[in-house]
């Protein structure tokens, strides 16, 4: 089989998603030469709201000017109980001005995002660029063994698998999924309104799960809806009119006329984490190794999160080498990388999944607690404040690039 070049990559990503581009953007703006391999797709019609330390990285690497002006900052986090049960929670409001920000990070549609993150990597000479899918991963001793399904083989010494969650790169390496389906499904749309969104997003939270609304640039915003599948199916097939209106009836007209605009999706919500995030010469980002629900807005941060630490260990390797030599794909630097990122995911994970479970179920104890919980945020300053701080930047160890440093 014929291969890219004589010598090959030192480093590949697999996959063109955000993690796998801020992979590659990362390593090639530090002049870390790097090959991706995707075959770019249409993105779909979800938005993400980037936190603080997500949006440093990508300002960083070169990406946030080209999309700054067409995303919108949420300086507001409103949480509304909708439940409607017997024990209901305060209104909580969290300002990121209270802990000195402008904005607790920012919304932007994934295609503006993507489009930005091509735009910046086609101009770096340390990344190139190939349009294939990889049909084979087998990894030996050395090297990884990339085969490509236009027939080219790559064998690089580190592959970081940005393969979403049907990994080919996990399973290469044996690599166990612990999955949970939930009896949830997100319907996600956008909408135009007559009143100002005052840079504020709303969460309420329902018996089925959180109704968010996201602000967009203008008068606009964008909605992650979490139902039962069968309702989520029923809404998800009302015409543009019938839709619009229970929109603005579900979020108590807060935004005033709503009118559709944009494809809706429908996607069922599971939750999912690798048993390691690193063997045998790959690295796991994204949804490679980790999947969580469209709640919080710590999915695609985490991703991000993942492929900022993978790249700083492999520039590391490669320009300075130190104690394990220049191997970017060595145990110990693998070993280093899944004990980076284990707390932030694991953290993550759980309090997204129990939140999510605390709306469902009609366990009194549960609803109690929770409503406790969003009160002591509400009036407890200090509480909120810390609140606040560790989910715009996580405890522990932070890449350099969410602190705004080169790597």
């Amino acid at each position: 089989m014929a291969k890219i070049d004589e010598t090959g990559p030192d480093i590949a990503v697999v996959g063109g998603g955000p993690a796998g581009l801020m992979a590659a953007l990362a390593l090639a703006t530090a002049g870390v030469p790097v090959t991706l391999v995707a075959r770019m797709a249409a993105v779909d019609n979800r938005t993400s709201a980037l936190l603080a330390g997500s949006v440093s990285a990508l300002e960083t690497i070169g990406v946030w000017p080209r999309c700054r002006d067409k995303s919108a900052p949420l300086s507001v986090m409103r949480i509304v109980d909708d439940t409607g049960r017997l024990v209901r929670a305060p209104e909580t409001r969290f300002d990121a001005a209270e802990i000195g920000l402008e904005a607790f990070g920012y919304n932007i549609a994934n295609s503006d995002l993507v489009t930005a993150m091509l735009e910046t990597a086609h101009t770096l000479p340390a990344l190139t660029i190939v349009d294939d899918v990889v049909s084979a991963v087998e990894v030996a001793a050395e090297y990884v063994s990339l085969t490509l399904a236009g027939g080219a083989l790559l064998t690089p010494r580190l592959v970081i698998g940005a393969d979403g969650r049907r990994s080919l790169c996990r399973e290469a390496v044996g690599i166990a999924l612990d999955t949970h389906a939930y009896s949830q499904s997100a319907l996600t749309l956008t909408f135009a309104h007559s009143r100002d969104h005052g840079f504020t997003s709303t969460e309420f939270h329902t018996p089925s799960g959180p109704f968010t609304l996201v602000p967009l640039p203008g008068r606009r915003s964008s909605l992650v809806w979490v139902l039962q599948p069968k309702e989520a199916e029923r809404i998800g097939a009302l015409d543009d009119a019938a839709l619009a209106a229970l929109v603005e009836e579900r979020s108590q007209s807060i935004l005033g006329k709503i009118t559709l605009d944009g494809e809706r999706g429908l996607f069922p919500l599971s939750v999912a984490t690798a048993s390691r995030f690193a063997a045998n010469r790959i690295a796991l980002v994204g949804e490679a190794g980790h999947v969580i629900p469209p709640i919080g807005a710590q999915g695609l941060n985490l991703g991000l999160r993942d492929a900022a630490a993978i790249a700083e260990i492999a520039a590391d390797a490669v320009r300075h080498g130190g104690n394990f030599g220049d191997d970017p794909g060595a145990d110990d630097r693998l070993s280093a990388y899944d004990q980076a990122r284990r707390q932030d995911i694991t953290r993550r994970s759980l309090a997204v999944d129990l939140l999510n479970r605390s709306l469902l179920t009609d366990f009194l104890p549960v609803q109690s607690a929770r409503g406790f919980g969003l009160y002591l945020l509400d009036r407890t300053g200090l509480l909120r404040r810390a609140v606040m701080r560790e989910g715009v930047t996580p405890a522990g160890s932070v890449p350099r690039l969410m602190r705004g440093e080169p790597i």
